[in-house]
């Protein structure tokens, strides 16, 4: 039996502080791989300091529609941005995601993909998307699945191969119900490559030694994702996040010496995307 695990840290790059917990979090702990916001002011040089310190560390992009403001001018992508040229927040994501252009999701994700290649000098191991918003409307999820084709990347996979509901973390409630529909027929389609199974149970009150030694003991063979957001926060995250805090402590557990040593007793493979 083989047990293969990506354990992926979101939101690489969104501060220098952040970026440094993971490369800690993957030198002395489970991190294996993570995923960078393109759109924040010290994600190239972070990916640089990730290519010459943690050259074993999956580098992914996490596509952003609900985070600081779009690459490309806002008149270019107008329905994803508010008045002032930022895109929306989350809430008013959700309750405007049918009035989305996914042409203007497409292209901003294609300038997100292409500045992490020019900054990196490769491609990235994988795409997923911040607030699983690659996930809100079909035409958003075809959009996401010909991109990761273009670059033949793999992706996150946020349901199960069974479109289990009970799978389902982190999708806003209004939207889970039609993506169990459209999912899997575009799935089917476009074939991309991705783990057997996500796991998002590692987040916030759930973030705990208990939870993280029980989802390791819970693996059987396949490959797996497990979600993670560790990092240091500092006094501008914590006023600009309502998740601060948590990543300092969910540092703390993925280099937790009895959670390396439950991984070490299990024989799982600690493996990126780039190994699918």
């Amino acid at each position: 039996m083989t047990t293969r695990l990506i354990v992926n840290a979101d939101d690489y790059g969104r501060s220098a502080n952040i970026s440094r917990g993971i490369r800690e979090a993957h030198t002395r702990g489970i991190v294996s791989s993570t995923t960078c916001m393109m759109n924040m002011p010290t994600v190239v040089e972070d990916i640089q300091i990730a290519l010459r310190e943690t050259p074993n560390l999956g580098l992914g992009v996490h596509l952003l529609l609900t985070a600081g403001r779009p690459l490309l001018p806002a008149e270019k992508v107008p329905s994803l941005v508010r008045t002032d040229g930022s895109f929306m927040k989350l809430e008013q994501l959700v309750a405007q995601h049918a009035q989305l252009d996914a042409a203007d999701a497409g292209a901003e994700w294609r300038a997100q993909i292409d500045r992490f290649i020019a900054g990196a000098g490769r491609k990235p191991t994988h795409l997923d998307s911040h607030h699983h918003t690659t996930y809100f409307t079909p035409d958003l999820f075809r959009t996401f699945l010909g991109l990761a084709k273009e670059y033949d990347v793999p992706v996150r996979l946020p349901i199960p191969q069974g479109v289990d509901a009970t799978g389902l973390s982190g999708l806003p409630e209004p939207l889970v119900g039609p993506m169990l529909e459209y999912a899997p027929r575009l799935l089917q389609q476009f074939q991309p490559r991705h783990p057997d199974a996500f796991i998002a149970a590692f987040y916030d009150d759930t973030a705990t030694k208990p939870e993280l030694l029980r989802i390791l003991a819970s693996l059987g063979a396949g490959t797996f994702e497990l979600m993670c957001h560790p990092g240091y926060s500092d006094p501008e995250l914590i006023a600009s996040s309502a998740y601060a805090a948590q990543r300092d402590r969910e540092l703390v557990l993925l280099t937790d010496p009895e959670v390396m040593a439950e991984t070490k007793k299990r024989k799982i493979e600690l493996i990126s995307f780039a190994q699918l």
